[in-house]
């Protein structure tokens, strides 16, 4: 699995996606930035949700878990308010008004704790950059309320030292691999060990969830394809693989929290009950 590679990799890999998110939208250009695909995670233990756009529900119990997408996103200005399932657009648990959906992003939403277990969303751009043949990309993900961890493959740390919300990222040989997370420094397992399935020319993104505290730790998986080298490739890629069957307006969402991130626009309506 070379992990001496993985390694390198690692110690310069674990970034704030929110910077990359900033410069991809300052740099597009309208002749090819007129949408954004976008794929959405939810990471927030025992919280499902109902998604309203501009006053309509659009989408009832997205449960934790689930990746959503990716879709053409087209841009625009939208109001969104995410409540509990049933309960009315007045107790909102999140509220963005007046969004504009940028374009011209290939990114990924995630709904999840912070370090202190309070709810939030970060937005990541999913690299979609070619493969070699024979490879696959890894991307592990930190979006627990829970301290540094180290990932491990066979037992050996290959991305270490990784704090919420960032990411660490490697291309590796493609198949199979058991991999598990410890708490950094430490041979602590907190998650796993789970098998991992990275197929040639994909990116496997996995997303470390939920709470230590509440001791209900899990691991998300998304799968990105479409990035075999040439003459067999789709460089764009086709973001986060899923089947979960959402309307138009759950993307919506998602656009718009990307932009209300960047601009500081996103509030909290009120804290998820029995998160601190």
């Amino acid at each position: 699995m070379q992990l001496a590679y993985l390694r390198r990799v690692a110690a310069g890999g674990a970034v704030a996606a929110l910077t990359f998110v900033a410069a991809g939208v300052a740099t597009a250009t309208p002749a090819y930035a007129a949408t954004s695909k976008v794929s959405v995670v939810h990471g927030i233990p025992d919280t499902p949700v109902d998604v309203y756009v501009n006053g309509e529900k659009t989408l009832e119990g997205f449960k934790p878990g689930d990746v959503a997408g990716p879709l053409d996103l087209a841009e625009g200005r939208y109001d969104i308010a995410l409540t509990k399932p049933g309960e009315p657009i007045g107790q909102a648990i999140l509220t963005v008004d007046d969004a504009e959906v940028p374009g011209g992003a290939n990114l990924s939403l995630a709904a999840h704790l912070d370090a202190e277990g309070k709810p939030k969303i970060t937005p990541f751009v999913d690299d979609t950059a070619k493969v070699d043949a024979g490879k696959a990309r890894l991307i592990v993900r930190h979006t627990a309320a829970a301290p540094a961890v180290d990932v491990r493959a066979g037992g050996t740390p290959v991305f270490e030292d990784l704090t919420n919300p960032n990411e660490a990222k490697g291309d590796v040989d493609a198949g199979s691999v058991s991999a598990d997370v410890v708490l950094a420094g430490t041979d602590t397992v907190v998650i796993g060990p789970a098998d991992l399935n990275l197929r040639e020319g994909t990116a496997t993104i996995v997303y470390a969830i939920g709470s230590a505290e509440a001791e209900n730790l899990d691991i998300v998986a998304q799968t990105i394809t479409g990035l075999h080298s040439a003459p067999s490739g789709v460089p764009s890629g086709t973001g986060g693989e899923a089947g979960t069957g959402l309307t138009t307006g759950w993307y919506v969402l998602a656009g718009a929290g990307v932009l209300l991130l960047l601009l500081g626009g996103v509030r909290v309506a009120r804290t998820v009950p029995g998160r601190r």
